[in-house]
């Protein structure tokens, strides 16, 4: 493995690499190894190129390529291209200057440049690199341009390492916190960023961007068709106003919630669970028998997870979960932030969609563990599986293990960002 710049796609965020696929590069620049390996950590700007970073300075091609294997790599496409029916574009190739060697140019999250709206960018594994590999080339360029470049070998015997880190890692890892240093961190902007950060977490990817991509162009257009059924503009603002005004969390179980606290405003405490199901029966007298059993069965939903989230200590024991708002803000940030991505919006109009949701959250929630607790009840409530099957504890599992970390991890925006 060798180090260095590379060219093939426009300038990324860490550096001053120039051009578009198929333009030479001059010479590598000298020292780009040891600046990548140097301890510049601090010009990493997420985890994923902290980690590239230290595996580029203890020199082992086999850490670099499993730091690869963790996380999503990007290839830069032309909006054109990608929106042909069936058909995917080849991977770009550049000749690099220094070694003229063939290269494939690929970028890691945190390297992505801004948002155009005629570059897109396809995401892809280093497994599916092996795959598809094209014939003549012989280099893999990582970031060219920055201080995090790598050219890593990519002859036939080079590229079954490739698969070997793949089959390592299990895919890109999921579950975990990305901040983008270069993105808002701190005041409206980045608050209304990190109301989504559930499903960032959950799907590993960074929190605070409005940029080139959510997941990549592809998966966000797909995405947005199914579950949310959105295909052009139009939808995509329809959509967005539903979440503003909760009408997708599900009108059944916030009726329920708003039971007991108007129940428990009048008592002056808490009601009992037969106080609390005895409201719930009068609100839903009139309705049908679906509704019924809908709402009974949001109550019992509603006090197990609570009970398990008390036992599990991040709900206080005369705390409760009033409403379920913070479910259609979280997912109106990353419908925002797909739209972006799939090019139904554009960044400026995405900033005001985000800053308009930091308001209905304060007043929906006294805080952030507030608002975090409730969009974990209102996944679970809403879950397929029973009570007790293994399914239903993976998602209580998961939406434990992600609250603890949005509101736990020092370096969280729930840690980091006032509520009020």
């Amino acid at each position: 493995m060798t180090t260095g710049t590379t060219a093939g796609m426009p300038p990324g965020r860490g550096g001053g690499g120039a051009g578009t696929p198929g333009r030479e590069s001059g010479a590598a620049a000298p020292g780009a190894a040891e600046q990548a390996g140097g301890g510049r950590g601090a010009e990493a700007p997420t985890e994923v190129e902290r980690e590239l970073a230290a595996a580029l300075a203890d020199g082992g091609q086999d850490a670099v390529l499993d730091v690869l294997a963790r996380t999503r790599l990007y290839v830069l496409v032309p909006r054109l291209h990608a929106d042909v029916p069936g058909w995917t574009a080849p991977l770009p190739t550049f000749r690099d200057g220094a070694s003229r060697r063939i290269c494939v140019p690929v970028l890691t999250p945190g390297l992505l440049p801004p948002w155009h709206p005629e570059w897109v960018f396809r995401a892809v594994d280093l497994g599916e690199l092996a795959r598809i590999w094209p014939y003549d080339a012989r280099r893999l360029a990582v970031n060219h341009g920055t201080p995090l470049a790598a050219l890593i070998d990519a002859g036939p015997r080079r590229l079954r390492s490739w698969q070997s880190a793949d089959a390592r890692s299990g895919a890109a890892r999921r579950g975990r916190l990305l901040t983008d240093a270069a993105g808002p961190l701190h005041g409206p902007l980045a608050h209304g960023l990190a109301l989504g950060a559930h499903l960032a977490v959950h799907n590993g990817l960074v929190w605070n961007r409005l940029g080139a991509v959510y997941q990549d162009y592809a998966t966000d257009r797909a995405r947005l068709r199914s579950p949310w059924g959105v295909r052009h503009r139009a939808d995509f603002r329809r959509r967005l106003d539903s979440l503003m005004k909760y009408r997708l969390v599900g009108r059944v179980q916030e009726t329920v919630l708003r039971a007991r606290h108007t129940l428990a405003d009048r008592l002056g405490r808490t009601p009992t669970r037969p106080e609390w199901t005895e409201a719930v029966e009068r609100a839903f007298a009139a309705r049908d028998a679906e509704d019924r059993a809908e709402a009974h069965r949001a109550l019992h939903r509603s006090v197990r997870y609570e009970e398990r989230f008390r036992a599990d200590g991040v709900l206080a024991p005369d705390r409760r979960i009033d409403t379920l708002a913070a479910f259609d803000l979280g997912r109106a940030v990353n419908l925002v932030r797909l739209a972006l991505g799939a090019r139904l919006t554009e960044p400026r109009e995405a900033e005001q969609d985000v800053l308009r949701l930091v308001e209905p959250a304060r007043r929906a929630y006294p805080s952030w563990a507030d608002f975090s607790l409730g969009y974990a009840l209102a996944r679970l409530v809403h879950g397929d599986d029973a009570d007790g099957t293994p399914g239903e504890e993976l998602l209580y599992r998961q939406s434990l293990a992600q609250h603890r970390i949005l509101t736990q991890d020092p370096t969280s925006p729930y840690r980091n960002i006032p509520w009020s």
